[in-house]
């Protein structure tokens, strides 16, 4: 039987791969966020926290490289899911490919916040202002991330959203994964959401908003990674 090729390699290998690339997104995305944003960045506390990434500033730089590095991964890994999905509907699959795409450009723009607030506190250049000064005007720096980044969820929760209806819809993935990335849209829409309309509220539910999240996109990342596609079913989708 001819098997419909995913990016001129075999579909089960591109499924592989694209497993892979999301493990690899997940587990990058979690270092530079828990590992180092959270751990450094004091809530509230300029002076803590410039003090943080002043005696941190190797590890904080890696979180900025390594968050660069996986948004390398999410590229590669968008277009073999589009090239996956775009079976089950071309339409659908562009537009899931046009939020993933919009998603890692403004999350990549807003990176340079990440390593703003480092290079105020050791730019030579700003040597006249108050240390104070340089403190609140890095912490707004750090804080600025945090929104750009929310940013960016609005566009990947869309993602999640088209992608999952295209999961469900494909038979050669398993529905309940489908769901599941529904459910992570909705949740990342909602974080978003509350963090720029009502902070408040978006204090209390995070981080357990993001819970099902992580459940979904790890999932869909081991399953493809371990289990595959089906590919008689997508060479009958194809």
């Amino acid at each position: 039987m001819h098997h419909a090729r995913v990016l001129d390699m075999p579909p089960q290998v591109a499924a592989r791969i694209a497993g892979f690339l999301y493990l690899l997104v997940i587990a990058g995305g979690l270092f530079a966020q828990v590992f180092v944003r959270e751990r450094l960045i004091v809530a509230g506390d300029a002076a803590a926290t410039a003090d943080n990434l002043l005696q941190h500033a190797t590890l904080y730089r890696w979180g900025f490289g390594i968050h660069l590095a996986y948004l390398l991964c999410a590229t590669v890994l968008a277009v073999i899911l589009y090239d996956m999905l775009r079976r089950v509907s071309a339409g659908l699959a562009l537009l899931a490919l046009c939020f993933d795409m919009a998603a890692i450009t403004v999350e990549g723009i807003h990176l340079l916040h990440h390593l703003a607030p480092l290079l105020l506190l050791t730019d030579g250049g700003l040597a006249g202002m108050e240390p104070s000064q340089l403190q609140a005007m890095a912490y707004a720096r750090a804080r600025l991330f945090a929104f750009g980044f929310g940013i960016s969820l609005v566009f990947f929760g869309a993602f999640c959203i088209v992608a999952g209806v295209l999961i469900y819809r494909s038979h050669f993935l398993p529905r309940t994964l489908g769901v599941m990335m529904v459910i992570a849209g909705i949740c990342y829409l909602i974080n978003s959401f509350a963090l720029f309309l009502a902070p408040a509220l978006a204090s209390l539910l995070f981080p357990y908003i993001l819970m099902p999240c992580l459940l979904a996109e790890l999932s869909l990342a081991l399953w493809l990674l371990v289990k595959g596609i089906d590919v008689a079913r997508l060479d009958a989708v194809a």
